[in-house]
């Protein structure tokens, strides 16, 4: 296989945000775009050559034919070897799960969040670090100055690799290695969980749930836990296929947005709880019945109630939360005796207080909420 370099020139708009960059798909299919910004990220990593790294993304229109034009630019840089989901198709949170499972140097995850999809929506890139968690300021800062001086991107010119299902390739001296990006969630989440008592409580008759997926990436891990694993009953999972376009909505869990789920908990013979997710998996809406929970208070009962799941048993070190979301984790945190911490918005603030072991949960106003398993919102 023969390695390219190609000439290009800068574009001026490809400064990160608190999420990486995102545009509009138009603008990430115009010659040379994405392949400047993933070259810029390589040029800023130092040590990258040889590591490996997890790329994948919510499914979105576009991801696919991102992911392939990726592989060969990292194996033209002299990356070692890339885990990347089935179909391209993993979600932000099991993206920082496999980051540390694997030790991995970092990853690319696709996606524009809770942005519509579709050829006319929106797309983005974001890279996340060691840790598995987005990258910091002084890297994204690299980055975007890296994109304003940039001349050539080097790519493997090769045939693309089949993500339609696990397998091990090789472009060039690369390894690609498409695996189940689900199964290695489920595991994770039995470290924390009861599943025996969730399951019991699932299979009893006498509670009824209903989680809408809202045709985005965390419909394969809804299925997968909730009726196999957990034995819900068939019909739990709402929306649960992926579909580029979002199936034409807009995924977003909110009340306008996830209006049928809403229509659910506040109808007749409503289930007793009801939860919905975003485009790549990483923010939450949970409703009770004919009751919407706030993404703040959201936060505040996970701290108050920690000590009930296996994971947390032995007590959480501190709770931090974005500086627009509610003090109510301020008040149960007092009460517990336990510090919290007040961030700027944005995830990546959490990471370091993660780190450092000062806090075990946090979250923020956007609906987002996580623990110290991982480093992104869950």
């Amino acid at each position: 296989m023969t390695i390219e370099t190609v000439a290009t020139k800068p574009f001026s708009d490809q400064k990160p945000g608190t999420s990486g960059l995102r545009k509009s798909v138009p603008v990430f299919q115009q010659p040379h775009y994405l392949e400047n910004f993933i070259q810029a990220i390589f040029n800023t990593l130092d040590g990258i050559e040889g590591q490996t790294l997890v790329v994948g993304g919510d499914g979105r229109y576009y991801n696919r034919q991102a992911i392939q034009t990726i592989l060969k630019i990292a194996a033209a840089n002299g990356i070692g070897r890339i885990l990347v989901g089935t179909d391209g198709i993993v979600s932000t949170p099991a993206i920082s799960g496999l980051i540390r499972e694997n030790n991995a140097f970092g990853g690319i995850v696709l996606s524009a969040s809770h942005n519509p999809g579709g050829p006319e929506g929106d797309f983005g890139i974001k890279y996340n670090i060691t840790n598995g968690g987005p990258a910091p300021e002084n890297i994204t800062d690299a980055i975007y100055a890296e994109t304003k001086v940039i001349s050539s991107y080097k790519i493997l010119l090769g045939a693309d690799i089949n993500l339609d299902r696990p397998g091990s390739f090789k472009l060039g001296t690369m390894d690609v290695e498409v695996i189940d990006a689900v199964t290695p969630y489920v595991k994770m989440m039995e470290k924390i969980f009861d599943f025996d008592r969730i399951e019991a409580l699932l299979t009893s008759g006498k509670f009824k749930m209903c989680m809408d997926s809202l045709h985005a990436v965390t419909g394969p891990y809804a299925y997968a836990l909730f009726e196999q694993r957990l034995g819900a009953p068939k019909g739990t999972v709402l929306n649960g296929i992926p579909l580029e376009d979002f199936g034409g909505g807009h995924p977003d869990p909110n009340l306008v947005y996830a209006h049928d789920l809403v229509e659910i908990l506040f109808g007749q013979e409503a289930p007793d709880f009801g939860a919905a997710s975003d485009g790549d998996g990483d923010r939450n809406m949970i409703l009770g019945r004919n009751f919407f929970v706030t993404p703040s208070d959201s936060l505040a009962v996970l701290t108050a109630n920690a000590h009930l799941v296996p994971g947390y048993q032995n007590g959480i070190t501190g709770v931090a939360r974005s500086m627009p979301t509610s003090a109510a984790a301020d008040r149960v945190a007092a009460k517990l005796g336990i510090d919290c911490y007040e961030t700027p918005t944005g995830w990546k603030f959490f990471g370091n207080l993660l780190d450092a072991g000062k806090a075990t949960l946090c979250g923020e106003e956007s609906f987002g909420t996580g623990s110290n398993h991982i480093r992104e919102k869950d």
